[in-house]
């Protein structure tokens, strides 16, 4: 896929950072230790209400890094973002997005705590053999108008 300028705001919102692994790997994930990851997809949830709002976390994400400071980073790193879905309304959605994720057909939880060591959600990584459809996502997630890009 060639690359494309992605148009995400500054302002702060709410994502989903959906990426591909092609195949199973053995990942050290922190202080959570080493995790087998299979093959296929997975969605980080998470939001971004801090400088530079969206726009600035989601370009640390697009982005592999040398030392990794999220548990997102250890899994970005060796696998390959396919999609951002985002709202930028005010609210924060990413703990409703995860339940809402982990209720969809084949979710699993791939590590308890994933994302999530700030908050009472069992996880904010979940993994699909599939990606689901945007569409399957967005009726029960929220009202609010959700967007998506591809990198």
């Amino acid at each position: 896929m060639p690359d494309r300028e992605i148009h995400i705001p500054a302002t702060g919102g709410s994502y989903i950072l959906w990426l591909k692994l092609n195949r199973k790997r053995r990942i050290s994930v922190g202080r959570l230790g080493e995790h087998l990851f299979q093959a296929g997809f997975y969605a980080y949830t998470g939001s971004a209400f801090g400088p530079g709002g969206l726009k600035a976390r989601l370009g640390h994400h697009l982005k592999k890094v040398e030392r990794p400071h999220w548990h997102i980073d250890y899994l970005k790193n060796i696998a390959t973002v396919r999609e951002i879905w985002f709202s930028d309304e005010p609210e924060n959605l990413e703990h409703l997005w995860s339940n809402t994720l982990s209720q969809m057909p084949n979710a699993r939880i791939p590590v308890i705590a994933f994302g999530s060591s700030d908050c009472a959600c069992p996880t904010h990584l979940h993994f699909f053999p599939e990606q689901p459809s945007f569409d399957l996502f967005q009726r029960p997630a929220t009202e609010t108008s959700i967007s998506r890009d591809i990198p």
